[in-house]
């Protein structure tokens, strides 16, 4: 079985993709995956599929039906091997998709490879047709210009990037080889990159004892602009982060944090992963409710660990923790949809922000939730025992176990360290709606933090209770927080603010309405090409509010030892 990637003119973005295969029955189907590991949402990849032609070993064209969205059934009778050509069309670059240009080929196989349906398992060989100024950066073992995968599933989670630009170094930890791979322009600080890189990498090693792949490779894409995204593989991760010229100053906290969370995933999902996805079924939706574990435990874990390995300082975590926190209390999805829910609907909506205040994510909710379970067990175990402890539990006694992680596992598995059960937490949080505030602010309080707040500088939003974003001279209303005075007054999300008690904001709304503080407000608006006015009430109270995390000024000894515990 073999895929062989080329591509004649790089600037149409068409990779040509020819698939060889055996086969022994008289009808074949063939399948392209409807979605991608980390992404739980639909990707329906055969959209960018086109000239889709099938052949056998004397040439003579077979016919063939499209029997789903992304599977096709071949007539094989006679047939001892098929050929299928076809082009894919590679135009979108983020950290999950296949992208073609002249400078690169860089291919999530999930997105472009097709797989025969009963042969998954059976070897695959990719041949790579590629310019001789181009290096190749893959996860697969090589020879030359050929990868192997040992069968389907591999090949899917094993990205590869082709490019004359590619800048390599590695470090080795626990005899493990951690590759770091850029591409694109950047001008990398290799010695503060690798010194940091083996901190974290060492601190979670050391909290799971072991990893879970005998080598490991971090994938960099590098874009002029502003860009920030990472994706989980089984021996690997692909980010993209822009742009250039921040990669090592304003965005280098950026590109920790993601680093640090998708290494995570090497073991919390790669290895740990919902029973309802082990394995995947590329062919539909994989449904489970359990996000708050995948992506909420590994957005916890990702920051912590930069902090217990001395990268992150107690400030840059709390910088981190806080900005979760102000994601939580900005959403008032949090009292329509779980975070359990939400989990389910990614399927749905994807990663969109959809229908305003609907949802919550599983990243936020889940983040602030893992940080309570694992105040939770500390706090009931004496301090004896934490959130890592269960993580290590799953990791043992169900991956390398070969089975999936039920929700009523991962609640069993909390009980046995912590020595009592979350019941009534995950009932009333996880699953249900109920405000978690007094929850967080207990879990900090155990710790000897607390939780700060003070409005917001933009007065639209804390004292009108509406977030825009500037368009032109303008103003476009963004979020409107319910019972403000915008909401009251008729505000509607996209409506553009065009003037204040007749003034034009010239880029100024704030400094008007800041002026005519004490006054009634009139909004002239602009909504979908009509002219109107809008008057706000005036509120007494502020809504828009920015949150922090602070230090108790005189914490007392169980706090300092239940920080000194946790932190370390």
């Amino acid at each position: 079985m073999k895929h062989t990637f080329s591509a004649q003119n790089p600037t149409q973005q068409y990779i040509s993709i020819q698939f060889e295969f055996d086969c022994n029955s008289e009808t074949t189907l063939v399948q392209l995956a409807s979605w991608r590991p980390g992404r739980y949402e639909l990707g329906n990849f055969a959209k960018n599929v086109k000239g889709f032609k099938v052949f056998n070993e004397a040439g003579k064209i077979l016919d063939v039906e499209k029997v789903t969205k992304d599977c096709w059934q071949i007539d094989t009778t006679n047939s001892n091997s098929v050929k299928i050509l076809y082009q894919y069309y590679a135009t979108d670059l983020n950290a999950g998709s296949t992208y073609l240009s002249k400078d690169q080929l860089y291919v999530n196989p999930v997105n472009c490879c097709l797989y025969v349906v009963g042969q998954e398992h059976q070897p695959i060989e990719v041949q790579l047709e590629i310019p001789e100024t181009f290096e190749i950066a893959a996860p697969l073992p090589r020879e030359g210009n050929r990868l192997f995968a040992k069968n389907y599933d591999e090949l899917a989670d094993s990205p590869f990037i082709c490019s004359a630009q590619l800048q390599h170094n590695a470090y080795v930890v626990e005899n493990v080889k951690f590759n770091i791979w850029f591409n694109g322009e950047v001008k990398v600080n290799w010695e503060k990159l690798i010194s940091d890189f083996t901190q974290f990498t060492t601190k979670q090693i050391k909290t799971f004892t072991e990893f879970p792949v005998e080598e490991y490779h971090f994938f960099f894409q590098i874009v002029p602009y502003r860009a920030y995204h990472g994706v989980e593989h089984l021996n690997s991760t692909v980010i993209l982060l822009g742009p250039s010229y921040d990669i090592f100053e304003g965005a280098y906290a950026d590109l920790l944090g993601v680093s640090s969370h998708e290494l995570y995933h090497a073991w919390n999902v790669k290895a740990i992963r919902p029973i309802e996805m082990f394995p995947y079924d590329f062919t539909k939706e994989n449904y489970s409710k359990l996000g708050y574990l995948c992506e909420g435990v590994t957005t916890y874990m990702g920051d912590l660990h930069l902090y217990k390995s001395g990268v992150f300082s107690f400030s840059d975590y709390k910088r981190e923790l806080a900005t979760q926190l102000q994601k939580h209390f900005d959403n008032f999805g949090r009292f329509q949809y779980s975070v359990a829910e939400s989990s389910f609907d990614t399927w749905l909506d994807g990663y969109a922000p959809g229908a305003p205040n609907r949802k919550v994510s599983i990243y936020t909710e889940g983040c602030l939730l893992a940080f309570v379970t694992d105040i939770f067990i500390a706090e009931h175990s004496k301090d004896r025992c934490h959130l890592d402890d269960v993580m290590r539990c799953l990791y043992f006694d169900f991956y390398l176990k070969g089975k999936g992680i039920s929700e009523a596992d991962y609640q069993n598995t909390i009980a046995q360290f912590a020595g009592r059960r979350m019941d009534e937490i995950f009932a009333d949080f996880f699953y249900g709606t109920k405000n978690f505030e007094s929850l967080l602010t207990k879990a900090f309080d155990y710790l000897g933090l607390e939780i700060t707040h003070k409005p917001v500088a933009s007065y639209s939003a804390a004292k009108l209770g509406f977030k825009s974003i500037p368009q032109g001279p303008n103003f476009v209303a963004k979020a409107i927080y319910p019972g403000s005075p915008a909401e009251l007054g008729g505000m509607m999300l996209e409506d553009e603010i065009i003037a204040v008690n007749s003034y034009a904001t010239n880029g100024d709304m704030d400094r008007w309405l800041t002026y005519f503080d004490n006054d009634i407000k009139t909004l002239t608006i602009s909504r979908k090409g009509r002219l109107m006015e809008l008057s706000l009430p005036e509120v007494n109270r502020f809504f828009y509010v920015e949150y922090g995390i602070q230090e108790l000024e005189k914490p007392n000894t169980a706090q300092r030892q239940a920080f000194d515990s946790w932190s370390k």
